[in-house]
Parts: structure tokens; C-alpha cells; sequence
């Protein structure tokens, strides 16, 4: 059975696509954002995902002596294998992993930015980190009826106060 098997293939083969998720993924840890297609931002978002719960669970994981426990150092190789960029992972292990450690999951936003003006006319995208204190936006409850618009707009606006002196006064 291939329960659990899909992913995107982005037209090349099983070594390329991993180098090329490697890469995108250090310019997105090292940049915070990056400007990519459409379905390569969506195929990012999982496999960067994945990397900065190892980061944080090894965050969490205490020190021994000063050093970092066996557990961290596992979590750090593990990451290592997805991501071969080593500065770049230095930065998440080290820096970044603090500014998701109130946040459980959700790390990253994508935005549609239209089609490539150049060339293939590709659907671009921005995919960039979320914050832990970002709220996001809130969902709306569904299509709002004629009534409930009309509602809104009868309903009466504030008045200003009148002030007491006049406009304009002459002077004599």
C-alpha cells in the first residue's frame, strides 16, 4: 500500500529534490524569507518544519556538565542529514529555535505573490518564518447574508458633540 507515500516530485529525481529542499531550506533559516514557486514553498513548509522540531526538542533536552547531552546531539545529526548546510543549522540550534519555543507548531507562512512575469509564468510565492507572539489572521464564519449587511449599515452612526462657541466669531 502507499498510505503516507506522497509528496511533491518537482519533475526531478529523489537525489536533486533533497539537495534542492536542503538548500532552500538553509536560505530560508539564514534570509527568514525567500521568494520561491508556488509548489516548491508548499514541499518547503513540512521539510522545514520537521528541522525546527528537532531543534527545539534538543533545546529543551538539559545540559550535562555544561555540554550537550547525548539526546541534542542526535537531533543536531539528524537535522544535519536533512539540511547540509552547517552554519545555517548552527544558526537555528543555536539562535532562532528561542523565537518558537512558545509556538507548537505552524513555523512558517506562505504568501501568493502571482504569476512569473519572465519566462514560465511559474505561480510565485513568499515563504517566510511566523513569529511566537504572531496571531495570524482570524477566519471569517462564512459568507455574511443580505440581512446581516443591512443590519450593519442602518445601524446608527455616533453624532459629534456640538461645540459652544461659534465657527466663526469677528472680531470688534
Amino acid at each position: 500500500m502507499r498510505h503516507g507515500k506522497h509528496h511533491a516530485s518537482l519533475g526531478v529525481t529523489k537525489e536533486h529534490r533533497s539537495a534542492m529542499l536542503s538548500n532552500l531550506a538553509a536560505s530560508l533559516i539564514t534570509h527568514g524569507r525567500i521568494e520561491t514557486t508556488l509548489t516548491k514553498a508548499k514541499a518547503l513548509r513540512p521539510f522545514i518544519e520537521k528541522v525546527i522540531t528537532k531543534a527545539k526538542k534538543a533545546a529543551a533536552l538539559p545540559k550535562v556538565n555544561g555540554k550537550l547531552s547525548a539526546s541534542a546531539i542526535h537531533l543536531r545529526r539528524l537535522a544535519i542529514r536533512d539540511v547540509r548546510d552547517e552554519t545555517a543549522l548552527t544558526l537555528l540550534f543555536n539562535e532562532k529555535q528561542a523565537e518558537f519555543a512558545g509556538r507548537p507548531g505552524g513555523y512558517t507562512r506562505i504568501y501568493k505573490l502571482g504569476p512569473r512575469r519572465i519566462g514560465d509564468a511559474a505561480e510565485m510565492a513568499l515563504i517566510e518564518f511566523v513569529k511566537a507572539d504572531d496571531q495570524g489572521y482570524k477566519k471569517s464564519k462564512g459568507r455574511k447574508t443580505a440581512k446581516a449587511k443591512k443590519a450593519k449599515d442602518a445601524a446608527p452612526a455616533e453624532v459629534a458633540p456640538a461645540t459652544d462657541t461659534p465657527a466663526a466669531e469677528t472680531k470688534a
